[in-house]
């Protein structure tokens, strides 16, 4: 099994849950891009600038959505591009914010530092390979100023903590079983106390799913299919003395398709506190009755709602974005497996009076 295979294994759920129904295939000539959607044509160009520059780039407004060209990110920001040909995969970048299209049957696929991006998908437009902006900004470290009756888009680095990510990785493989686990450290921090209590919060998480998996191992049986247990991370998050990511815990020990924990960690860079739902929105003293109204009702709209949602049973499952807060439960928590894992996202302004901060108390 290669490694495009086993990522679609691994990202089964949420490449399912996204709806990727592009009719991806390889077009002749090695170009290796999706096939595209005819209903696609329905869209106009926009001029891409950076930094206020107007650029030689332009992308493309469809359905309130922005694209970019992956041309863009290579001639203007400066990404390197490969292409595997074996693979069938594109991938842009380096460090923690590489990223990764994923061409298969189930459309153009997206992962970020090797963790599937279930919101965003690549596409196939005039056999010219685009991603949404929403990608960028999220998680590329870029902002973007974009002006619809113009028909520009103003690209501009984000404004980001000082701080360095690196990925630490645990690996140990046995007859039958492998472990790969990528974790990330930080270094560049003012305070030593605050960057050595987030770097052992962030090892001991992965080091505790190690010892899992490592007694997995001990128990398996001869005959049993070949275990496999992996982690990746993605930052959402790296401003105002907050840093956001999210982990994904991934193991398979037989059957029909793996099952993956994920976890969130939400730190000030301060004092190194993990953060939780009450520190970011304590100006609103009704915000957990709030959250619950709000999750309550999306969650019992959904048609494969299993029911017993009775409020949040946690104030750690949820990850940082830029203006808004995501929420999230576990894979069959609430839903079925191929809904992958509910997410709620809302906006600060939704949550807190007018005038507060969710980092207020924080810097």
């Amino acid at each position: 099994m290669n490694k495009t295979n086993r990522l679609a294994r691994k990202w089964g759920a949420g490449m399912i849950a996204a709806g990727m129904l592009l009719g991806g295939t390889f077009l002749p000539g090695g170009t290796g891009l999706a096939a595209p959607v005819k209903s696609q044509a329905d869209y106009s160009l926009i001029t891409l600038k950076w930094n206020g520059t107007i650029t030689p780039q332009q992308g493309i407004h469809q359905q309130g959505k922005v694209w970019i060209p992956i041309t863009f990110l290579k001639s203007v920001l400066g990404m390197q591009i490969t292409y595997n040909k074996a693979e069938n995969t594109y991938t842009i970048g380096q460090g923690v914010r590489q990223t990764k299209l994923m061409v298969s049957e189930y459309g153009i696929s997206l992962a970020v530092n090797g963790y599937f991006i279930n919101e965003y998908e690549g596409r196939n437009i005039n056999n010219h390979l685009y991603v949404p902006f929403g990608l960028l900004s999220d998680y590329l470290g870029y902002r973007g100023d974009f002006n619809a009756s113009s028909g520009r888009l103003n690209v501009m680095n984000r404004p980001l903590n000082a701080l360095t990510l690196t990925t630490v990785t645990y690996a140990k493989e046995t007859d039958g079983a492998a472990i790969k686990l990528d974790y990330p450290q930080i270094s560049g921090l003012v305070s030593a106390s605050a960057q050595q209590s987030i770097n052992d919060t962030l090892k001991k998480a992965a080091m505790s799913f190690a010892a899992d998996a490592g007694q997995a191992i001990a128990e398996k049986n001869e005959q049993d299919r070949p275990y496999e247990f992996d982690s990746n991370y993605v930052v959402t998050y790296n401003q105002d003395g907050v840093l956001s990511l999210v982990m994904s815990q991934y193991g398979y020990t037989g059957g029909a398709h793996g099952m993956t924990l994920r976890q969130a960690f939400t730190f000030s860079l301060k004092d190194g506190k993990r953060l939780l739902l009450g520190d970011l929105f304590r100006a609103n003293p009704n915000y957990k009755k709030l959250l619950n109204e709000k999750v309550g009702k999306q969650l019992k709209a959904d048609a494969g709602y299993f029911g017993g949602f009775n409020g949040l049973n946690t104030e750690k499952y949820f990850y940082l974005k830029d203006g808004r807060v995501v929420l999230f439960f576990q894979l069959y928590e609430y839903t079925p497996y191929a809904e992958g894992f509910p997410e709620f996202t809302f906006t600060f302004k939704e949550l807190l009076p007018n005038g507060s901060s969710p980092f207020a108390g924080i810097k």
